[in-house]
């Protein structure tokens, strides 16, 4: 009766064991498996091919010496070729001479919005209208029909610029950095110092305005993220980059104002401001594009190292899941909704985003 008694107790730990290992593996194979990222090709158009229609959802292009704007179905609505220097934004484009008086500007559909009657360089950003005045040290804002709105003076050149629907913020050459409301009152200005030679490289604004940053100063360089705290400024963030950059950085923040991106020297920077962490991803070339999709939770990276371009899409704002490079003389990207608009020499092609 005991053998009995202890085999009947062994096979119900055996038939538990094996009841268990069953439910566990049923529940584990109901996970949805990992999904991969796509980016699928829908079109490709050249920029030469106009096709009259309405401007609506017009997206902008600049390559070579062309610019003008497309829509999200690959049709050219409009193209405009320059021998000098020209800005587009989403809301207007126009084009100048390197000694213009005066600037006329125009609407995605060629329509002409207005006129700036002032020598400089003009700059769209959405549908902010600046103007970098000769000499290089001062800017001004305009109106949507091209009247001035403020002015800011300095005696030391504009090295970094930025601007957001918060306010506008500028880096000089001397090391300061200079952020603006929307009316043009001067919101913070100081020096973030800590390298041995003062230079802002690199500057961004929060969608609020209540947040900058910059990449700064040359032998210790460093990445420096500000706000406004009563009449001063703090510094709520900063740390030391291993390489130097000699050129020009891009910073962007994110469309929630809790991430800011920045290039350096060897790829990009990502500082997460909700828990104040600092991220490195190593890229090819310089970075000198960022956009990021509807929901923000991927942002796709423009890359350039002389004539090869990388495009490097990240997701949970360090992790990068897809990458692919090609040759190119110009190039830009554009993110509207799922699609990926990718802009090569004369042509652009459409990639849809997608996960399978």
């Amino acid at each position: 009766m005991k053998k009995y008694d202890i085999f009947n107790k062994a096979m119900r730990k055996r038939i538990l064991g094996v009841a268990a290992f069953c439910f566990l593996y049923i529940v584990l194979a109901l996970r949805p498996l990992s999904t991969e990222l796509h980016l699928t090709p829908e079109w490709t158009e050249g920029i030469t091919k106009v096709q009259g229609c309405e401007a609506k959802d017009a997206i902008p292009f600049k390559l070579g010496q062309s610019m003008g704007f497309f829509t999200p179905e690959g049709k050219i609505i409009n193209l405009v070729t320059y021998p000098f220097k020209a800005s587009i934004s989403d809301s207007y484009y126009a084009s100048y001479s390197a000694n213009n008086t005066s600037a006329d500007f125009f609407l995605p559909s060629g329509e002409k919005a207005g006129t700036i009657k002032e020598a400089g360089f003009p700059f769209f950003d959405e549908d902010r209208i600046y103007v970098f005045l000769p000499g290089g040290s001062s800017f001004a804002q305009y109106s949507n029909s091209g009247a001035r709105q403020w002015l800011y003076e300095s005696y030391c050149p504009v090295t970094a610029f930025s601007s957001s629907e918060g306010g506008t913020v500028a880096g000089f050459a001397d090391g300061t950095l200079v952020s603006f409301t929307k009316d043009g009152s001067v919101d913070q200005k100081f020096q973030p110092g800590g390298s041995n030679f003062s230079i802002i490289l690199g500057a961004g604004i929060s969608k609020s305005g209540n947040t900058i940053a910059c990449v700064c100063g040359q032998k210790q360089q460093r990445f420096v993220v500000a706000q406004k705290n009563g009449e001063h400024s703090k510094i709520i963030f900063h740390e030391y980059l291993e390489n130097d950059s000699v050129k020009q950085e891009l910073v962007k923040f994110n469309s929630k104002d809790n991430i800011v991106y920045y290039g350096y020297e060897g790829g990009l920077g990502v500082v997460d401001l909700e828990k104040m962490q600092s991220y490195k991803l190593p890229l090819s070339g310089h970075v000198v594009q960022i956009q990021e999709n509807e929901e923000g939770s991927l942002a796709f990276i423009l890359s350039r190292y002389g004539k090869k371009y990388t495009i490097t899409v990240i997701e949970k704002f360090n992790q990068s899941v897809a990458s692919f490079s090609y040759n190119a003389n110009y190039s830009f990207i554009q993110v509207r909704g799922n699609s990926l608009f990718v802009g090569r020499n004369d042509k652009i092609s459409k990639l849809s985003v997608s996960r399978k």
